[in-house]
């Protein structure tokens, strides 16, 4: 199969390109904004036209959050127009298309795992821009899995992980948000899933079921527990502090509560997913 990468830079990208060698039978084509432009319909055509991928995986994301807030049209660009660019040429040419969201699409106050289906309350410009993007790929009618995810961190790229660690050998105390409970993600066991999927649609192993999915990994925490364990785990000795949402200036209201249940992900793909404790512990152990 000929697999489309957009965004192959970011984190989740790099993570694809990392684990291509175990997926050798596959021709991978990465891209990023220098080698094709995903805003630009006419561009995206005719990047189809000529290398007809039989899969598109859209990595790309405008991801700044609080930037966001006063960078709508950016946003705005990359997060909804530029998915919709790739749902609508793949859709054209009968490719599969993997795009992946974010648990921000939730307010963020059930205080119970979220399941596809609940009700959708963005209250960010990010978070509005990301269901912008889940409705043009659901509008497009193609043959699309969108992935909602959270809390991405890996070895490539600006993400929580490497700036406490970098915080952490700098202070001997650091106060971090313990009142927003989520579930960090390795994207590297994201682009794991992913290519699973791909390849068990492929050899028929599982049927190509389009529509929402969560992927995250196991178990919640909170800003702070997270913190905890990335010391405890890199052996840094700085003293951590909880502290409220409140008391962290931002111009952004986050989810207080994003945990999301991942049932549906398992069952038709047949997934496994790690705990996000042993993910991180494995994240340090491959530095």
């Amino acid at each position: 199969m000929k697999i489309l990468i957009t965004g192959s830079n970011g984190q989740l990208g790099n993570e694809i390109r990392s684990l291509a060698g175990a997926y050798s039978h596959h021709e991978f084509i990465y891209t990023d904004v220098n080698e094709l432009d995903i805003t630009n319909a006419e561009n995206v055509n005719q990047f189809f036209a000529f290398h007809n991928p039989d899969v598109v995986i859209n990595c790309a994301a405008y991801t700044a959050v609080d930037k966001a807030e006063t960078d709508k049209d950016a946003a705005y660009l990359v997060n909804a127009i530029a998915p919709g660019n790739l749902a609508l040429a793949a859709s054209d040419s009968g490719a599969f298309m993997v795009h992946v969201s974010t648990d921000y699409v939730y307010e963020g106050k059930n205080y119970r795992p979220y399941v596809e289906t609940d009700k959708l309350s963005p209250v960010s410009v990010y978070a509005k821009s990301k269901v912008a993007g889940e409705e043009a790929v659901q509008q497009a009618e193609g043959k699309a899995v969108i992935i909602r995810t959270s809390w991405l961190y890996s070895a490539f790229g600006n993400n929580f992980v490497k700036t406490m660690v970098r915080l952490g050998t700098e202070k001997t105390e650091l106060g971090v948000i313990a009142d927003q409970i989520g579930s960090p993600t390795n994207a590297a066991d994201l682009a794991h899933a992913i290519l699973t999927i791909i390849s068990s649609v492929e050899y028929g192993s599982k049927p190509f079921v389009p529509g929402i999915y969560h992927y995250s990994n196991e178990g919640v925490a909170s800003w702070y527990d997270f913190t905890k364990a990335i010391f405890e785990i890199a052996g840094i000795n700085c003293f951590v502090k909880p502290i409220a949402s409140e008391d962290y200036p931002s111009p952004v209201q986050r989810p207080p509560y994003s945990v999301m249940n991942k049932s549906k992900i398992k069952l038709i793909f047949g997934l496994q997913i790690p705990h996000w404790r042993d993910s991180l512990t494995e994240y340090f152990q491959k530095k």
